[in-house]
């Protein structure tokens, strides 16, 4: 009962914080995935030329999570050092930017992603 009372206490806390600071919490399936379908499934998925050369799948949350054939790309709450946010803000060699071949993410996607990473990159 008291981790029910916690976990609930908890969720106050961030909501209140993000609040306080002027950001709404961001939905993984509301935001994030819309982007990610506009942007990232033509490569990464099963077939897929993104999926084939790094082992990213993008299709679910959890796949997401699980990243890459050489590593996790996303670190709930750090998204100046999540390979995410590093590729679609062109922060990693150009080479590998993404999405790869194509014009950039526009910056307000971007910043929702970045958003969505700060505020633990949740399954919501």
């Amino acid at each position: 009962m008291k981790t029910g009372i916690l976990r609930g206490g908890a969720l106050f806390a961030v909501t209140f914080v993000l609040a306080a600071c002027g950001q709404r919490e961001v939905s993984y399936k509301a935001d994030v995935q819309p982007i990610l379908k506009q942007y990232c499934l033509e490569c990464h998925v099963e077939g897929g030329d993104g999926y084939t050369k790094s082992g990213l799948l993008m299709t679910s949350h959890e796949s997401l999570m699980k990243g890459t054939k050489f590593g996790s790309i996303i670190k709930p709450g750090d998204s100046l050092s999540s390979v995410l946010i590093m590729l679609v803000e062109g922060r990693a060699d150009p080479s590998i930017k993404m999405p790869h071949g194509k014009a950039s993410m526009p910056q307000d996607k971007i910043e929702v992603l970045k958003q969505w990473v700060v505020q633990g990159a949740r399954n919501n």
